[in-house]
């Protein structure tokens, strides 16, 4: 009897052991199941959050001087690309700056509190060192010497727009660019005339997009600092030529070549350099209207102005005037307005 107890004893224990494994090995089975869902979704989240317009949205300017109040028309450019994209990030590196706004008092600093009070406009400082890490531009930065360069600040900013292309993604525009239309989100360039591409603006959405390491690779290996040009727009279009193995930029203007565009002139440069005093005289309505009718933004050439120190009067109704009242009253109000914008 005793023996029959405990062979019945035996079976119910198997018995419930048995349901045991069959119950942990089902809800083990559905826990394994979900962590692979689950992995699966995060990965898949993942992948679309990076390919997604807001990761890529972004608009960078630079100062690579050491000053710390941007001119008028800096701080008109950067607020125009603000107020027109206002989908997008703009980035405005400055080489004199330390990172902390509270060491910039009133009233010499005033150009940077007006655009640190725009919602999509981030200052932050630009060093060299750090965004030449990991890039073939190192190499060059350690071994160059800026007291025996004939055009140093020019030179620093062609190779400082390229790292941080690189490194963050968007679109490069100059300080003298005046934005009058919202950016599209697209890899392009774009000519100053039919055979030369400058950098004047640069267009490469995603981070580490190979054009711009070939440029920094040639930018090094090619490197000649006292041709004016060479390391800038001379770089960008021999690249592109190499890049679609053409030998004339020209026939691809208005066309994309190998993923990226190479946008019409008037899409940025409808006043040609040779005539960039236009933007000091007045205009009529109906003459801005057909010249800028297929512009982005409106390079002014404020190179070619350094010399002669043209400037504008608030009243004095120039086109340049035009430009600044309409596409950034911030700049023309406190900056510009009743003083003089160069």
């Amino acid at each position: 009897m005793n023996s029959m107890k405990k062979g019945c004893l035996l079976v119910f224990i198997i018995g419930v052991c048995a349901l045991l494994y069959m119950n942990w090995k089902t809800n083990n089975i559905h826990f394994i199941q979900s962590l692979i869902s689950r992995i699966s979704a995060l990965k898949e989240r993942a992948t679309t959050d990076v390919s997604t317009p807001a990761m890529k949205s972004r608009i960078i300017f630079m100062e690579t001087t050491d000053n710390m109040e941007p001119t008028p028309l800096a701080v008109c450019a950067v607020e125009s690309a603000a107020h027109l994209n206002r989908d997008k990030q703009i980035y405005y590196f400055m080489k004199g700056f330390s990172g902390i706004l509270s060491q910039y008092p009133h009233p010499e600093n005033r150009g940077i509190h007006l655009l640190s009070s725009v919602k999509n406009i981030v200052i932050l400082p630009l060093n060299a060192t750090e965004h030449f890490e990991d890039t073939p531009l190192k190499s060059w930065y350690l071994k160059v010497n800026p007291e025996k360069e004939k055009y140093w600040t020019h030179v620093l900013a062609d190779a400082s727009r390229l790292a941080l292309l690189w490194k963050y993604g968007g679109t490069y525009l100059d300080t003298d660019i005046i934005s009058l239309r919202s950016l599209p989100i697209a890899n392009f360039t774009c000519p100053q005339n039919r055979g030369t591409v400058t950098n004047g603006v640069l267009g490469f959405q995603n981070r580490h997009h190979p054009f711009i390491w070939n440029c920094m690779e040639n930018f090094v290996a090619n490197y000649i600092g006292d041709i004016w040009g060479h390391q800038g727009p001379e770089l960008i279009t021999r690249e592109l030529k190499r890049w679609c193995k053409i030998k004339d930029p020209g026939v691809i203007i208005g066309k994309e070549c190998n993923g990226i565009s190479l946008w019409i002139t008037n899409r940025f440069y409808p006043i040609p350099y040779p005539a960039w005093k236009r933007y000091y005289d007045p205009w009529k309505k109906e003459d801005i209207d057909r010249t800028f009718s297929n512009t982005y933004g409106a390079h002014v050439w404020n190179y070619m102005n350094s010399a002669k120190k043209k400037t504008i009067i608030a009243g004095s109704g120039t086109l340049i005037e035009y430009f600044s009242k309409l596409y950034c009253p911030i700049a023309y109000s406190n900056l510009i307005q009743p003083k003089i914008f160069r």
